[in-house]
């Protein structure tokens, strides 16, 4: 078992930037993916971007040139830098740790931080 906590999440300004973190402990496959996904009121939960346990990255298109992901593979925590921040990134951010096994991989959700981009 993995929990995840999250934190970060607040109230910006348009053009605002704002970090979030999140922390894993319990079990960590050496072979994993972290990201974080978001869920706007009414609509789907989406991938904003992921990063393997070898540093690779992808991105929603929506969020590519503003938003950075990164890992601290020594400290299981993943951190997700938000710049240029727009009214329709306001979402609830869910961190996400999938574990790769040999024949599975088990995912583990954190409760979500809300980040609102309002004037």
């Amino acid at each position: 078992q993995a929990q995840l906590v999250e934190s970060g999440g607040g109230l910006v300004q348009p053009g605002g930037s704002l970090r979030l973190s999140c922390a894993a402990s319990g079990s960590i496959s050496s072979i994993n993916d972290m990201g974080w996904y978001r869920q706007a009121p009414g609509k789907q939960r989406e991938l904003v971007a992921a990063i393997s346990s070898g540093g690779t990255t992808n991105y929603a298109d929506s969020v590519k040139g503003r938003f950075t992901i990164s890992r601290d593979n020594a400290k299981n925590t993943v951190y997700l830098q938000m710049n240029s921040l727009k009214p329709e990134d306001t979402a609830v951010y869910y961190c996400n740790l999938k574990n790769y096994y040999y024949s599975r991989s088990n995912d583990y959700w954190g409760q979500g931080t809300q980040v609102t981009v309002s004037s």
